[in-house]
């Protein structure tokens, strides 16, 4: 699968199985060529463990060149759709962001609503007249990229919501309707907060879930049977191979 509109299409379906998609997070070639030798039809790219990977810092610490230049590493080295995280977007016009993303082999992104650079969280209408923009540059290019949006509404610092839960139901909705394929509140909570979530929207969602532990909401087994579509590791494999790695070399020293 060379052409980037069939990985994309493909991206897109493999959301729509009925199984949950398991994306694991990679930050390199090794790790990218590791997760397709172990049988994974796609995956993730996140920024916290590619910027730590190039020895910079996440949350917009990397220039929008620095992280395409690694996430094109990793699509270089594999064969299979590659969705990356391209954190609010890097103050880049939604057309700029497309064009430079399908250029770089990119199947699709995940954008979102903290602006780290300003210390701000968008408005719900800004962030999904952002994804709309990004939809409609997708759609003008042909490609059928696959925009997971994310809100912080769960878990921000930067704004005080009376109801954390029903603003992220609320951005969430608004987003899909702008054109995201799968949406992504990160921080669930508990299981009820991912009934509530699940109930609430109509196309996939996204969790984040430690490789070894679960996810807040459940195990891996319980993110199934909840209906979850999709599931990232964000930094959390790279920090389990941390400990592994230590573990590994202690006794060397």
């Amino acid at each position: 699968m060379t052409d980037l509109a069939a990985k994309a299409s493909e991206l897109l379906r493999l959301h729509h199985t009925g199984t949950t998609l398991v994306l694991p997070t990679v930050w390199d070639a090794w790790s990218a060529r590791t997760v397709v030798a172990a049988g994974f039809p796609a995956l993730s790219v996140g920024s916290h463990p590619l910027a730590d990977s190039r020895g910079q810092k996440d949350n917009e610490g990397m220039t929008l060149d620095d992280a395409l230049d690694g996430i094109r590493r990793i699509t270089a080295a594999v064969d299979v759709p590659v969705t990356a995280d391209l954190e609010s977007g890097y103050n880049t016009p939604a057309a700029e962001l497309v064009d430079r993303a399908l250029d770089a082999g990119i199947a699709g992104i995940n954008i979102e609503d903290t602006v780290h650079s300003e210390s701000r969280l968008r408005d719900l209408t800004e962030h999904a007249d952002y994804i709309a923009a990004l939809r409609a540059a997708a759609d003008q290019a042909g490609v059928e990229l696959v925009i997971n949006a994310r809100t912080d509404a769960l878990i921000t610092k930067l704004v005080t919501f009376d109801d954390p839960l029903t603003e992220a139901v609320d951005r969430s909705k608004a987003c899909e309707s702008a054109g995201a394929r799968c949406v992504y509140p990160v921080g669930v909570p508990n299981a009820e907060a991912l009934q509530t979530l699940l109930k609430e929207l109509s196309g996939p969602l996204n969790v984040t879930a430690d490789p070894v532990k679960g996810a807040y909401s459940g195990s891996y087994a319980e993110l199934q049977a909840a209906g979850v579509h999709r599931i990232t590791f964000g930094p959390l494999l790279q920090f389990t191979l941390t400990e592994k790695i230590t573990e590994l070399l202690n006794p060397w020293h």
